[in-house]
């Protein structure tokens, strides 16, 4: 068996709990549901008295970026639905990602039946691995809110507070793991542990380990992890298929950018042909100067 190994002393290399396949792998084993559990109180800082995962399975083709959202749908307390995920990539639209899923999973709910009255609390949870928001805070809560009464729309109905929230039934929230390693907090909380294990800080781990037992069994479970050679293979496919994917956007954005470009360079010349016809100037002329064929510039005096 071949064992992943670093250059330093000799020591196992660990599969990194930042990658989704690896994530989602930890996490979404039944055997694993008491640290799933344990990682989310300490992010909704709430307790957990009942816990279900809703999509166990990987996805059958990690190489479709797209297709292979490697995220966990858990329901707890019989009245919320949380999809969970770790995002390696900034492809600009985490917003618009969450709220994506925010309304799947609403209309999920409504598919099943369910009354407006009995729907469930939607929490999507987007562990990043880059800064996204304009936030002075590693962990960030949306909802639903009030825009402030304007002074021309005020009706004096007494309230001496106006309500803010329109709903808590939608929540969005996002942890922003290098902002929470700039801040480097001590590992005292769970949520703190969490994520120092997460980002795989040797030192921090190895005083967390002492302190929480679910670190202990999840610092265990990436080392059998990490020793067997179908994981790493795993996610081996799975970086390889990001990495594709972010070549050909790349790819896709510079081509859209020299499309534009010669699309740009094309309206120029045209309009440079529409003046000098306004001038009289032969089609022979303008055709010479602008670069356009002649059936173009016809069209183009035609259209006036």
């Amino acid at each position: 068996m071949i064992i992943e190994k670093s250059n330093q002393k000799n020591e196992l290399k660990k599969l990194p709990l930042t990658s989704d396949v690896v994530f989602k792998r930890v996490f979404s084993k039944e055997e694993n549901k008491d640290l799933l559990q344990s990682l989310l109180e300490s992010i909704l800082g709430t307790k957990i008295r009942s816990i279900e995962i809703k999509n166990p399975e990987m996805s059958p083709d990690l190489s479709d970026v797209k297709a292979g959202t490697l995220d966990l749908k858990v329901a707890i307390n019989e009245d919320t639905i949380i999809d969970v995920e770790m995002q390696v990539g900034n492809e600009g639209n985490i917003d618009d990602r969450e709220t994506r899923y925010l309304v799947a999973m609403s209309n999920d709910q409504l598919k099943q039946g369910e009354l407006y009255t009995q729907v469930r609390k939607l929490i999507t949870i987007s562990i990043l691995k880059f800064n996204f928001y304009k936030r002075n805070s590693f962990l960030n809560i949306a909802h639903m809110k009030f825009e402030e009464s304007k002074p021309e729309m005020y009706v004096d109905m007494g309230y001496n507070r106006e309500e803010e929230l329109l709903t808590d039934k939608l929540e969005m929230i996002t942890i922003e793991l290098p902002k929470f390693q700039k801040q480097n907090p001590s590992i005292e909380n769970e949520l703190n542990q969490w994520l120092w294990l997460i980002l795989g800080e040797e030192e921090k781990i190895k005083m967390a380990v002492k302190k929480n037992k679910k670190i202990k069994k999840a610092v265990e479970i990436v080392d059998t992890m990490s020793m067997d050679p179908k994981e790493w293979e795993l996610y081996r496919s799975r970086q390889m298929a990001i990495l594709n994917y972010n070549i050909s956007m790349q790819n896709s954005r510079k081509q859209g950018e020299e499309i534009g470009k010669e699309i740009g360079k094309k309206e120029e010349k045209i309009e440079i042909a529409k003046k000098m016809l306004e001038l009289g100037d032969e089609i022979e002329k303008v055709s010479l100067v602008t670069g356009l064929t002649k059936e173009e510039i016809e069209k183009i005096k035609n259209k006036k």
